[in-house]
């Protein structure tokens, strides 16, 4: 994203001490310009405003100008998002704020055009409206930016640390009645007709989708396996999926998931297999394995360095248009297709008049509906259009490497290897986990780094170490290789050390070394992907289980316990801490496999959804884990039910013991 600005009239800074001390000494306020290579937005605003040199000059001229990449830098991107939010009650990029010398916000906005429209100002009316008011009004400028930070630091505290004495671990909460409530609130806001929450502009949501699932197989709750599998089905119908190459958009501009922004991030991607998983584990539906497949092969096609980590995103524009990569026209189905372009534009939706601005976004208007021997032709034309959609020129790729994506990207894998049973994917997670212990490993106050282009640069944050740790649970119950538990815990304890907020039981966003951010914030939204605190406390609860700590149970439920009022209301929002409610209000059934080959049923065991629970699996005597010990390894594998490392007598059956699970695991403690 910083590269695509490098040309521009407008001299950027990247943040730093050098810009920092630039408006410090020079007095002058700064301009905090944020976005990333795949916005569409971010490159209208560039192409209207910072590439005109009038423009420039002015900015150039009284402000000092920084460029930042919203997803190289999340910490910079929430504290003045945050603050936008505040002073105008929405958000969104480009996000475009206006610092004092001191780095503290006083206005912003996102978007504005050149030329005042739909009772938006002007960016140029901005501009000089900004540098008049700095000038002009300094005292005032200064005492709003004091109270917007304030306000910034305590946004989102939903009374989190207000009386820490309440915060037992919560069990009054984690009940039926409060899954009822959530379930209840989930079910509201769903689209019972197009699949989703709300409309347009729609989102997955996978993590409201995860919940649904889990709902139903804890309650076999018909309605919420119903809405779950309607809004899977109905994106992979859509236009937001992509029908020839796999592979999900951002979101849908309107509510038939039709017309994405074309942008595809590889965040999105890895929690969308995720949710496509558990789904085929409870449906086996052939629709869900096809996604699974396709999106993984989109992702090793497109987004895999050879190295083994994974870019993280394609750009919603070719050749300065959104969208020119995927679209057809009817014509240019029949020049690859012949006699059959017939019988596919029918199958993809493709008309002469097409269904979006004179082109056809592929969709499958009636999935399904090709007779048998047509539906044998299929993948060759999807083969063939692929193969010509190739030639045109691509969408830019941002080719850096996040840790924490990469790591969600890993849990995909790992849970597309239990769902499917496909090696391939076991193989890809473990080069992939080998890729971010190499080059991801950081330095003095850097466990590991956020970001890797080439090198490992800037801490990691939170929500990295999270999904990191999450994954490495993950890999460890696909390989049962007990060193991924070990840096497990070796991660959990130094974000105990360096993130703990010293007056709750939730982590900070940056870690307690780094010094150039203007506040530490705490994160506890689901948003486009889960907050750092919901991966800790999910893993808390695990790694509390694997290591015999009750304090990392006790601290994981009172951080969820501390959100009841936000989790309970407004579930969609915190999907991550409601599938938490689930997992503190069942029995968490721990499982373990021994046996001198204990890869087949291990294998068994993965393909089946139990949503939370705690599993290892062993060849060989363990006595470092609570779990394993006394635990005999024969030749036949054996499978052990335990409830506070209490443990039925061992069954040989997989199908037997998932059933105890089912009916004796699930029910509340």
């Amino acid at each position: 994203y910083l590269l695509q600005h490098a040309h521009n009239p407008v001299d950027w800074y990247p943040w730093g001490d050098e810009a920092l001390q630039a408006a410090r000494s020079q007095d002058k306020p700064i301009l905090v310009s944020i976005g990333y290579s795949a916005c569409h937005w971010c490159h209208v605003m560039e192409r209207e405003s910072f590439e005109d040199d009038a423009t420039a000059q002015f900015m150039n001229t009284h402000f000092i100008n920084i460029k930042v990449d919203r997803e190289e830098r999340p910490d910079l991107d929430h504290i003045y998002m945050d603050a936008v939010q505040a002073m105008t009650g929405s958000g969104g990029w480009p996000l475009n704020v206006f610092l004092t010398p001191a780095a503290k916000p006083f206005y912003g906005g996102t978007y504005f055009p050149p030329r005042p429209i739909y009772n938006r100002n002007s960016w140029q009316d901005v501009l000089a409206g900004v540098s008049s008011a700095f000038r002009d009004r300094r005292a005032e400028i200064e005492q709003q930016a004091d109270t917007l930070t304030d306000h910034v630091a305590k946004a989102g505290s939903f009374g989190i640390g207000e009386d820490r004495k309440s915060g037992d671990s919560g069990a009054r909460v984690f009940e039926p009645a409060t899954l009822q409530q959530i379930r209840d609130q989930l079910l509201a806001t769903a689209d019972k007709t197009d699949g989703g929450f709300g409309g347009a502009q729609k989102f997955p949501q996978t993590f409201s989708i995860r919940w649904l699932l889990y709902d139903y197989y804890y309650t076999r709750n018909a309605a919420s396996l119903d809405q779950a599998c309607l809004s899977l089905d109905k994106m992979i119908q859509g236009g937001i999926y992509d029908q020839l190459g796999g592979g999900f958009a951002r979101y849908s501009t309107d509510s038939q998931w039709l017309a994405p922004h074309f942008e595809k991030m590889l965040y999105d991607n890895a929690l969308l297999v995720i949710t496509l998983c558990e789904a085929y584990q409870l449906t086996k539906k052939p629709l869900y394995r096809e996604a699974i497949e396709q999106t993984i092969a989109f992702v090793d096609r497109e987004l895999a360095h050879p190295q083994g980590g994974y870019y993280s995103a394609l750009d919603a524009d070719s050749e300065g248009i959104e969208g020119k990569y995927y679209v057809w026209d009817l014509a240019e189905f029949g020049e690859v297709l012949g006699k059959d372009a017939e019988i596919f534009a029918a199958y993809y939706g493709v008309t002469a008049q097409g269904n979006w601005e004179g082109k056809n976004i592929l969709t499958r208007p009636a999935d399904g509906m090709l007779a048998p021997e047509e539906a044998e032709k299929l993948e060759a034309a999807r083969a063939r259009l692929l193969e010509y959609r190739s030639r045109r020129i691509p969408p830019a790729l941002d080719d850096k490497i996040l840790l924490g994506w990469n790591a969600l990207m890993n849990i995909a894998l790992a849970k597309a290897y239990g769902a499917l049973g496909e090696e391939s994917y076991r193989t890809r997670a473990v080069a992939n986990m080998q890729f971010l212990e190499v080059q991801l490993k950081g330095e003095g106050i850097q466990l590991y780094s956020h970001t890797w282009k080439g090198e490992a640069r800037l801490p990691a944050f939170l929500d990295d170490y999270g999904s990191l740790i999450a994954a490495f649970i993950q890999l460890q119950e696909i390989t049962g290789e007990a060193r991924y538990l070990v840096e497990a815990e070796k991660v959990t304890r130094y974000v105990i050390e360096h993130f703990s907020e010293t007056d709750t039981d939730f982590f900070l966003y940056t870690h307690d070394g780094q010094k150039d951010v203007i506040l530490r914030k705490r994160e506890v939204y689901d948003g486009a992907t889960p907050s750092g605190n919901s991966m800790m406390a999910s893993n808390l609860l695990y790694l509390s289980v694997v290591y015999n700590v009750p304090e990392w149970r006790e601290r994981a439920g009172r951080m969820a316990a501390a959100l009841s009022h936000p989790v309970t209301a407004y579930p969609g929002s915190f999907g991550g801490w409601a599938t938490i409610y689930q997992a503190l209000a069942y029995i968490i059934p721990e499982v373990v496999i021994t046996g001198t080959k204990p890869e087949n049923a291990r294998k068994e065991f993965l393909s089946n959804l139990i949503p939370y629970r705690v599993f290892q699996s062993t060849q060989e005597e363990n006595t470092h884990f609570p779990l394993l010990r006394d635990k005999p390894v024969n030749p036949g594998a054996l499978i052990f039910l335990c409830k506070d490392y209490a443990c039925q007598l061992p069954v040989n059956e997989v199908a037997t013991a998932v059933r105890l699970v089912e009916n004796v695991y699930k029910f509340q403690g």
